[in-house]
């Protein structure tokens, strides 16, 4: 298949061309938008993603896979070769985006609307770059999204879970301990219902 980037042809193979785009990225990105990159239809470009997917895991001794998060694609570092890197090589969450994806664990499955209560028109901002980093799914609900967290977010966090009762579980008890909420008055602790209304907290065992 031949392909145009920037208005050039190229003949290398689009597997090729999809492993260096999204290496280089350092984002994940969804077929539309690699699709519109690398000048090939969806069609061909949703292929070929599943096609890379297992090469990448067939290729013997290779540290890198590809997921499919949320509707998009990303390239990652695989979890049994992340475990043995050294801390300083390692891609951390921004500082700024902290506090939010600490909410959407906290309350997951977060209402979007809610979250933009308590930190303001900046959340929409966290929200689409936490997206891009693979750490949370977002889901129309409505009017407004849900937010919940991917296995990303808790190979990050160093959570054992990926289960979402249990990443919000086990994150709750982090909480008290990180301080993450200390600034933030106890509206932000209380549960938020299926119909968005914010309800007092109760013990997770009760639930």
């Amino acid at each position: 298949m031949v392909g145009r980037i920037g208005g050039t042809m190229t003949e290398l193979a689009l597997e090729t061309l999809l492993e260096a785009t999204m290496f280089g990225s350092g984002k994940s990105l969804s077929v539309k938008e690699l699709s519109e990159a690398l000048g090939y239809e969806e069609e061909e470009i949703a292929e070929a993603l599943t096609s890379l997917q297992t090469t990448l895991k067939r290729r013997r001794g290779g540290a890198l896979r590809i997921v499919e998060i949320g509707g998009k694609w990303a390239m990652e570092v695989r979890s049994d070769v992340a475990d043995h890197l050294p801390k300083e090589t390692k891609t951390e969450m921004p500082k700024k985006l902290l506090k939010a994806a600490a909410l959407i664990a906290y309350h997951q499955p977060m209402p979007q609307s809610r979250l933009v209560d308590l930190l303001g028109q900046k959340a929409y901002d966290y929200v689409r770059e936490l997206s891009q980093y693979g750490m949370i799914m977002r889901r129309r609900d409505g009017n407004t999204r849900r937010l919940t967290t991917t296995r990303r977010f808790s190979e990050a966090f160093g959570c054992p879970h990926t289960d979402l009762r249990k990443v919000r579980k086990w994150f709750r008890e982090q909480v008290s301990d990180a301080g993450l909420f200390d600034d933030m008055d106890s509206e932000a602790l209380k549960d938020v219902g299926e119909d968005g209304l914010v309800q007092a907290t109760l013990p997770l065992e009760e639930e």
